[in-house]
């Protein structure tokens, strides 16, 4: 199968993504994790004004196959969680990049990215597996 990687984004080993806009960080999951998943059947994402700590579990996804942890890419306060994912999570699976974002949040300060992976790295891990 073969899938989009954004070029805009930065990637987690976890499956996280991140697309920064100014000091808004928009946080999904991606397509191969969505493929890894199957169909998901529900989203727990934390509330606006919560804090997430880079590194740190933000909520989980939960398909009929298991529950995964979402781990938090960068440090900074939510400012909304997509209640569209939340209220019909197979949005997830049809675009993840696009309306199956999962958080935009305000960055606390400029993030590392250092410690995460463009789209070909990405690429060549996933499709390495």
């Amino acid at each position: 199968m073969s899938f989009e990687y954004p070029e805009d984004l930065r990637y987690l080993d976890s499956h996280e993504y991140v697309r920064l806009e100014g000091d808004i960080a928009t946080i999904g999951i991606t397509a191969f994790a969505v493929e890894q998943l199957g169909d998901i059947v529900f989203v727990e994402l934390p509330e606006a004004g919560d804090t997430l700590i880079q590194g740190e579990t933000l909520g989980s996804v939960e398909s009929v196959k298991a529950v995964e942890d979402l781990y938090a890419p960068i440090t900074g306060t939510v400012v909304e969680s997509n209640a569209i994912v939340i209220d019909t999570p197979e949005k997830l699976g049809e675009d993840p990049y696009g309306e199956g974002w999962l958080l935009k949040v305000k960055l606390d300060a400029t993030p590392d990215l250092s410690e995460m992976m463009s789209a070909a790295e990405y690429r060549d891990r996933v499709e390495g597996e």
